[in-house]
């Protein structure tokens, strides 16, 4: 039977086929032909295969003439196409590479400075900062004051002076920055105020541009010297200097004043219920010296100690400095007999001003000078 040309026409074998195809496991081999244009008839071997699937006694012819070369010319107009893609992302990408190039070429470079912090510390900075991170509120303070306060874009959560600090983003707490968020804000320089400060940021910004400076302010004296160097980090060394000058003449207006003849003798108390207080290594210690006092626990080591009852009755202040806080109105039970109070002499001063050591420091300074002049009332 003749069938057309772009099918095959099935001759049977010469030998007649005994055994029943529909129950052999091997394939039986035809001779077929199948006719081309040009080339007359062309005889393949076929394959005809007993689908043993399902039992369905169905037979399958698999040509390997017509039917691979077809599916060989697919094949390779299908590869054809991927080279040519391939080729054209490839063009693509190197075309994009080059001009990605030629922008960063064109970019110009940073240029970078060094200065030192107060751990005496190299730190390269750019020329010009125009991102920082504040972590202190003393600091933040400061970095208003020295004319730089529109280059914070992070502070803490304590940050709230001058007004327009309240409104920068805010990266956790003193003790507790988040330092996603300090990233996320991308800051050229951050700035810290200990050196504990620094180690918690040592491997966490490992590998990120923020470069990080250590202010550590310890005294009165170094209130204008920071404020100067804050105006060379961010270039605005004019307005720094005014607000130094500013703040060294306060201070020297009041050591000017009439000294008491000898110096009161005062208990700061920054908790009422812990009975916390300054002790020889905090910079309160010498802002009640310098305005005629004398801290009854300047010889306590440490910073912020915590006195005992028994010790408190001993000191006997002549006057009582309470921080003024929600948890610290009035005098500890302990100092209830004691001079200050049986004089009157118990006084509230602004914690902030008193525990922040920025410029406001000097009008903490001008009102102990105040108070501690101030003639006894009685009870």
């Amino acid at each position: 039977m003749r069938i057309p040309h772009d099918r095959v026409t099935v001759f049977r074998p010469r030998v007649p086929i005994k055994s029943d195809l529909r129950n052999s496991r091997m394939p039986s081999v035809f001779r077929v032909k199948a006719r081309q244009a040009t080339q007359g008839d062309i005889e393949r071997p076929v394959f005809l295969v007993r689908d043993i699937c399902a039992e369905r006694k169905s037979r399958a012819f698999f040509d390997l003439g017509c039917s691979n070369w077809d599916l060989g010319l697919n094949e390779m107009r299908s590869r054809f196409f991927t080279i040519s893609v391939l080729t054209a992302l490839i063009v693509l990408l190197g075309s994009m590479l080059v001009a990605c190039g030629r922008q960063v070429a064109e970019l110009p470079a940073v240029e970078m400075r060094v200065v030192k912090d107060d751990l005496g510390r190299e730190v390269r900075l750019p020329v010009k900062v125009t991102r920082a991170v504040s972590l202190a509120p003393s600091i933040t303070e400061m970095v208003f004051a020295a004319g730089a306060g529109d280059r914070l874009v992070g502070v803490t959560s304590y940050c709230d002076f001058p007004a327009a600090a309240k409104n920068v983003q805010k990266v956790g707490d003193t003790q507790s920055p988040n330092i996603e968020a300090i990233i996320a804000v991308r800051p050229e320089v951050i700035l810290v105020s200990t050196a504990s400060q620094l180690e918690a940021f040592a491997s966490a910004l490992e590998g990120q541009s923020a470069a990080v400076v250590v202010l550590d302010i310890r005294g009165l004296g170094d209130v204008a010297d920071r404020l100067r160097r804050l105006g060379q980090i961010f270039g605005s060394g004019e307005r720094a200097e005014l607000a130094a000058i500013d703040f060294e003449n306060r201070v020297a207006a009041v050591e000017r004043r009439q000294k008491p003849e000898r110096p009161v003798r005062v208990l700061l108390q920054i908790s009422e219920a812990d009975l916390f207080t300054i002790g020889r290594d905090s910079f309160i210690t010498e802002l009640i010296d310098r305005a005629g006092g004398r801290s009854v626990t300047a010889d306590i080591p440490g910073g912020y100690p915590k006195l005992s009852k028994e010790t408190a009755l001993v000191l006997d202040p002549e006057v009582i400095i309470l921080s003024d806080s929600p948890d610290n109105l009035k005098p500890n039970d302990a100092l209830k007999n004691s001079a200050a109070v049986r004089s009157g002499r118990v006084y509230r001063v602004n914690a902030d001003i008193l525990s922040r050591p920025g410029p406001r420091l000097a009008e903490a300074l001008e009102q102990l000078a105040t108070l501690f002049r101030k003639e006894p009332t009685g009870n």
